[in-house]
């Protein structure tokens, strides 16, 4: 199963739990089984049908861009990161 990483600033959503494992084929899976778990934790992650613009999705250390359509593989590490910006 994939491994979820939360980050830091979401953790008070899941009792402080800093990785789950899920059941999930692609990240709008672990969205909906985050939601599920943890409720009120999809609003912080997605807007509308995507995901939150402050968010950075990586993906067995790769950055996505392909967001809730990212495919998983059963043993992915996914990571939810804060946009960095800057110039």
């Amino acid at each position: 199963m994939p491994l979820v990483f939360i980050p830091a600033q979401l953790r008070g959503l899941t009792g402080g739990e800093s990785q789950i494992e899920l059941a999930a084929a692609n990240v709008r899976e672990v969205v909906e089984a985050l939601e599920f778990r943890f409720p009120g934790l999809k609003e912080r992650l997605c807007q509308g049908d995507e995901l939150a613009p402050g968010l950075q999705l990586s993906i067995d250390h790769v950055m996505s861009s392909r967001g809730l359509r990212a495919k998983l593989r059963p043993n992915s590490e996914v990571h939810f990161l804060p946009a960095f910006g800057g110039g």
